[in-house]
């Protein structure tokens, strides 16, 4: 006679997951990333260094990050996220209260080399490495409830942390958000974070652990990291989404001072720019279900075909209006492309070595954020103008797009799934 069945739980734990991680994404970009320029001038006007020199440590974090995103998310791979999170987040939280009491550039750039240790523990590699273990059929409405959440940390934190800095000045005001960031990621991290499904009893997506003589449950095929970062598809996607993030750092650094060069005013300019972070959150809206309905591959060639099509009409008109179509069509695609980048490594490559082969693209992606300023100021020099430099972007966005249809494998890596 065989055992009964496991009763299937009201609340699939995996969304538990999503939840937290949805949270403690929010507060940590929102603190180790989105907050760093509000508090450039107080420091400068205090500690008399000059703006190059701490946005130089910042770019160090953020090449640090990607270096480090390797040994981070084969660490994940192996022994699961909330060791390595936790310790993450009260490291970062210990790091912005030093930052708070800082006082001289060296040890100004050791905080930020050590926080860009801790950006790779607990920003979005490792938290996609959990989406990718406890979801399957979901992953794409899982992946679009946490980036479209974690996508306010801009929205939330700019706001925050000039009023911290206005009401408390710059020290206390990193002294509360480290608070903030050891209160609101590592208590929820060690406590609520869970390694896989079968730990409780459950199978990706909610299904239960099919009971003794019940029908069998086939888990995701996974490649090996070896047999991934070695494929052609590996290659086309890396291409892919280096040209994307480079095409991106690109635009958030020179389109201001492209704008205002091209006579629009400094106001307008940074409202534009601010507003193509805004318009990433229906992007993703749109997007990210797009790809579980079609081909993801096709969807995220679409999204870059999007940008270019967004920076030529922005080189070939004149005027606001066009200004807009740009944002527009530039912003929508912006923020579909990193869940779009998360659901095709889990599709490609399945979920049990998902860390270490995002971690070496995360690496790639982060050579080219911090290639793309210098690089395109060198062009910028070259050619005299940025009118050069932004049909430059133009055509790696038309790239991305011929990647991205590239890097599809001949034989997907996931099978469908059943559960008990």
């Amino acid at each position: 006679m065989s055992a009964a069945a496991p009763a299937r739980p009201a609340l699939y734990y995996g969304w538990v997951l999503v939840g937290v991680l949805s949270l403690t994404e929010t507060i940590s970009y929102g603190i180790l990333s989105y907050a760093f320029p509000v508090f450039l001038q107080p420091m400068e006007r205090e500690l008399g260094w000059s703006r190059v020199e701490m946005t130089g440590a910042f770019s160090l974090a953020l090449l640090v990050s990607g270096v480090a995103a390797i040994p981070v998310c084969r660490w994940v791979d192996r022994h699961g996220a909330r060791v390595l999170m936790s310790a993450g987040s009260l490291a970062a939280a210990l790091l912005v209260l030093a930052w708070s009491r800082v006082g001289s550039l060296p040890a100004f750039y050791a905080i930020w080399i050590a926080l860009g240790f801790a950006q790779a523990a607990v920003l979005y590699e490792p938290a996609f490495a959990v989406i990718a273990t406890w979801f399957v059929r979901h992953r794409g409405r899982a992946l679009t409830v946490l980036t479209f959440l974690a996508g306010f940390a801009s929205v939330i934190f700019l706001p925050l942390s000039s009023r911290l800095v206005e009401t408390l000045g710059w020290r206390s005001a990193l002294v509360a958000l480290a608070v903030v960031l050891a209160v609101g990621t590592f208590l929820p991290h060690a406590l609520l974070l869970r390694r896989r499904p079968a730990d409780l009893g459950l199978v990706p997506d909610g299904g239960i652990v099919a009971a003794e003589g019940g029908p069998a449950v086939h888990p995701e095929t996974s490649v090996s990291t070896r047999d991934a970062l070695r494929s052609r598809s590996f290659r086309w996607l890396a291409a892919a989404f280096f040209l994307s993030s480079l095409t991106t750092s690109a635009v958030f650094v020179h389109l201001i001072p492209a704008l205002t060069e091209w006579g629009y005013a400094p106001a307008f300019a940074a409202a534009a720019t601010g507003m193509i972070g805004t318009l990433g959150l229906p992007g993703r809206l749109v997007f990210t279900p797009l790809g579980t309905r079609w081909s993801r591959p096709g969807v995220t060639a679409g999204i870059f075909a999007l940008q270019a099509a967004g920076l030529a009409v922005l080189l070939a008109t004149s005027g606001r209006g066009g200004v807009w179509a740009f944002v527009i069509l530039f912003g929508a695609g912006f923020g579909a492309i990193t869940p779009a980048r998360a659901a095709l490594v889990a599709e490609y490559y399945g979920a049990a070595n998902y860390g270490s082969i995002s971690g070496v693209l995360a690496l790639i992606l982060a050579v080219a954020r911090a290639a793309a300023p210098v690089g395109s100021s060198v062009l910028y020099t070259a050619a005299g103008g940025y009118g050069a430099v932004m049909w430059s972007l133009a055509g790696a966005s038309a790239l991305a797009a011929g990647a991205i249809l590239l890097a599809e494998p001949r034989r997907r890596a996931v099978p469908e799934v059943t559960h008990a």
